[in-house]
């Protein structure tokens, strides 16, 4: 199919042309897009044999049926006139959860529930070859070891058996497993499914990029995890699901592997097992109030009587700054969920799990442009029956995305404690300090490298450094440090050095700021 017609039907596609001849066009070229990626999709099952087949099968099934829906949609899934501010009672303070106390079976509780981390992300951004989870963040501890350390400390405690699960993708599955072997003698019963895996579609003619199912040369480019709103189909279609349910297990509590926070939280998990039978909550989602840090981050709304996740992407280009504006928007998605297995299971049955989809367009390493489509687990809320929005507080949310962020958690800002990591109470303030690390920090091991040990940030409150910068061993920051070294220099802050509020710059004039 010729690259302008493609062009011509997806301009006429956004402009949401309905007209006669028009419609009738359109309609004719998404039959024939429909049919071609059909034919493509056979063609790579046919390029394979045995278990490795019907896995891809069930996969391409999620996939036809979201690039059905890409074909169909017509302009913004939003009309931004529609967005209403979610009722009062749908949203509610964290300490109404907290006054409602803990039941005397707490065990009860836990025993009812699966942890489930969102485990598909590879460390690239932070310069690191593998699954992001096996990073170094505390004491030599990865994510990994302290979502296991904090799990067995709740077995431990309450004599349960709360499983850990975690979703994989094709890219973190192998060194994953590896890793759990050593896990073996906790007590932490530990599960794992794989994500899906989708055909990266080339821009143009919208078509698979990939000619066979391989994950070898240049064919693994072809291939994509299609973000964790696929938890839902892959968890149910893996079987782990009904057998977790078989268990007794009624509730899962998903988050993302690299949110320190998220550790399970025993009011919110007693509010969702005692609630009356008839209106039982499906579905919490944990948000918290947004600074100018979060402008991004997709919020909740009321949109045709329904809660729902407004993503940035959503948004109608006249109404972003609206979106982003802290005073209208007050609160953002921390992507910590509790989530009711039976619920899931039924609308998977039902097929009316209806997430918006996420065009994320990418360009391959050899220059070809190609889309993604995605989907966010957090976008399920509207499905859900009297799903409910808590605003926890920030210690709920401590994502680590960058090296400036594992600064803040390798540093005595954290105290360490089974797993979990709390603020220190000799921090005056309940905010963490404002860290901006060049890029000569951005690789993990390069940021090792340039500090002799972590400072003391205790008193910190924003912390800027650029440049060829190290920093000796016990080095104190407090107040507002900038330290920059120009093209060329370099800045060695010597051992035992005590910075507060300086401006230390390429020329290694230390000034009072």
């Amino acid at each position: 199919m010729a690259a302008e017609n493609m062009a011509l039907y997806v301009e006429g596609l956004n402009k949401g042309a309905a007209n006669g001849g028009m419609a009738q066009f359109q309609e004719m070229m998404r039959q024939q897009l429909e049919s071609s990626m059909n034919a493509e999709l056979e063609k790579l099952l046919d390029s394979t044999e045995g278990s490795d087949r019907e896995v891809s099968r069930k996969d391409f099934e999620g996939f036809r049926n979201l690039f059905q829906r890409f074909l169909q949609v017509k302009g913004p899934s939003i009309e931004w006139i529609k967005i209403q501010r979610p009722p009062e009672d749908s949203i509610q303070p964290y300490e109404r959860i907290l006054g409602r106390g803990l039941p005397n079976s707490v065990a009860d509780c836990l025993n009812k529930l699966v942890v489930v981390k969102l485990n598909g992300g590879l460390g690239t951004s932070m310069g690191c070859k593998g699954p992001k989870s096996l990073i170094s963040v505390r004491n030599e501890n990865t994510f990994l070891d302290l979502t296991v350390q904090q799990i067995e400390h709740l077995n431990k405690t309450y004599n349960t058996n709360v499983p850990l699960v975690l979703m994989n993708s094709f890219n973190t599955d192998e060194d994953t497993k590896k890793i759990l072997q050593k896990y073996t003698h906790h007590r932490v019963k530990i599960h794992t499914f794989n994500q899906s895996r989708y055909p990266r579609i080339n821009k143009e003619s919208l078509l698979p990029v990939s000619t066979s199912l391989s994950m070898t040369g240049q064919s693994a480019e072809g291939w994509y995890p299609p973000g964790h709103g696929d938890i839902y189909a892959s968890f149910y279609n893996s079987g782990l699901m009904d057998q977790l349910i078989a268990q007794g297990k009624e509730y899962i509590f998903v988050s993302n592997i690299d949110n320190l926070g998220a550790t399970v939280d025993l009011h919110i998990l007693h509010h969702l097992v005692s609630q009356p039978n008839g209106k039982r909550c499906e579905f919490i989602m944990e948000v918290t109030d947004k600074t100018r840090a979060d402008v991004k981050g997709g919020t909740l709304i009321q949109y045709e009587g329904k809660l729902r996740l407004l993503e940035i992407a959503q948004v109608p280009k006249a109404h972003v700054d609206e979106f982003k504006s802290v005073s209208k928007f007050k609160i953002f998605n921390t992507n910590n969920l509790w989530i009711s297995l039976p619920a899931i299971k039924r609308l998977q049955e039902q097929k009316a799990m209806d997430l918006e989809i996420i065009v994320n367009p990418k360009t391959l390493d050899g220059g070809q442009n190609v889309v993604q489509l995605e989907t966010a687990v957090g976008a399920a809320i509207k499905c859900f029956d009297n799903a409910l929005g808590i605003n926890v507080p920030r210690s709920r949310f401590l994502p680590v995305k960058t090296t400036s962020d594992l600064l803040l958690v390798m540093s005595n800002l954290y105290s360490l404690d089974a797993g979990s990591l709390t603020m220190s109470p000799r921090r005056e303030f309940p905010t963490t300090p404002h860290v901006k690390l060049g890029s000569s920090f951005t690789n993990v091991q390069e940021y090792v490298n340039r500090f002799e040990s972590i400072p003391d940030m205790l008193e910190l409150d924003h912390l800027t450094v650029s440049g060829d910068v190290t920093l000796g061993k016990n080095v104190s920051l407090k107040g507002t440090v900038i330290i920059i070294a120009n093209h060329g220099d370099r800045i060695d802050i010597p051992a035992g050095s005590m910075l507060e509020n300086k401006i230390v710059s390429g020329n290694l004039r230390i000034m009072d700021h």
